[in-house]
């Protein structure tokens, strides 16, 4: 049974533990996207002897998580990373880790904490929506809002919210921010009511929020990079568990993992195989795992959780 903390409830608990617990006895297991440490809790709890690398770019998390697996302080490290960087920063250049996890998203804390921007339930809080700190550098939601031209938000607002007004969108955020800096929650909720001349609906609110936390931590470009660097940190037989929140992660997870898992992806019209001849590993999922309906009423927020699992080749 999954345990609470106060950070983040963790999402697929069992599942995870299963599919990673299935995997070689030597090497750690990366956590790259720690959180509060409620995965890896479970791990170091439940799969024997197992070390875990638990990674985040947020401080925040890595303290809370610490505090977590303090009864386990020998058999975890801990690293300041964003999960496409991990391997690296972890001085990992070849096959090690006997496992690895991506819970991709936004943990709890982070969307219950207004001052972190992720959320819309105060129109007061800031358009940050860093994942990591200050200290990373790169634009805020703020940033990209008042000083991107207005095509390339409305390609924010469409690609990575699936926003039908996004172009009408962009147009009033444009108007609006010529007379006064777009800062907070509810400046972007205002240019929204406009463009919907209707009360907001909690979904329309959140997939705009969410198309630029996407853009904000290039969260797509970031996964593209990672999915490669962790199969190659893998040992052989080594277990890929990942969790998506988003089509469009789960959409990468999948053609990624499946194109990983086939002998030949020549060219259906090429007359010889000219690539690498085998399979690099096989699905462990075939199809895709969601939570149930009673993790669902422990935590509503796992509703859109997808996990998907991938064996290394021997």
């Amino acid at each position: 049974m999954a345990q609470d903390d106060d950070f983040h409830v963790p999402v697929l608990v069992d599942e995870v533990v299963e599919f990673l617990a299935d995997s070689p006895g030597q090497g750690e297991i990366m956590d790259a996207t720690v959180g509060g440490g409620g995965h890896a809790r479970a791990i170091l709890q439940r799969i024997a002897g197992s070390r875990i690398l638990a990674v985040d770019r947020d401080p925040e998390a890595l303290a809370r998580a610490g505090k977590a697996l303090e009864p386990w302080s020998g058999r975890v490290r801990f690293l300041q990373a964003r999960f496409d960087e991990a391997a690296r920063g972890a001085g990992i250049f070849g096959p090690s880790l006997r496992g690895a996890l991506l819970d991709l998203g936004v943990s709890s804390r982070q969307i219950d904490e207004d001052r972190r921007g992720f959320a819309f339930r105060s129109g007061e809080a800031p358009l940050d929506m860093r994942m990591g700190d200050e200290t990373e550098g790169g634009p805020t939601a703020a940033d990209i809002l008042n000083e991107w031209d207005e095509e390339e938000l409305a390609r924010i607002f469409r690609e990575y919210g699936e926003e039908p007004r996004a172009r009408r969108l962009a147009a009033e955020v444009v108007k609006r921010r010529a007379s006064q800096r777009l800062e907070k929650a509810q400046d972007l909720l205002d240019a929204m009511s406009v463009v919907h001349q209707r009360p907001l609906s909690a979904k329309e609110k959140a997939r705009v929020f969410q198309a630029l936390r996407i853009q904000v931590n290039d969260e797509l470009a970031a996964l593209e990079t990672a999915l490669p660097r962790l199969r190659k940190a893998l040992l052989p037989d080594g277990v890929l568990v990942v969790i998506a929140y988003h089509s469009l992660e789960d959409r990468i997870v999948k053609h990624t993992l499946r194109e990983w898992s086939q002998d030949c992806v020549c060219p259906p019209d090429l007359p010889v195989c000219a690539c690498r001849g085998e399979a690099l590993g096989r699905l462990l999922t075939r199809k895709v795992i969601r939570p149930t309906d009673e993790e669902l009423q422990r935590n509503p927020r796992a509703r859109s959780a997808r996990l998907r699992a991938w064996r290394k080749a021997a």
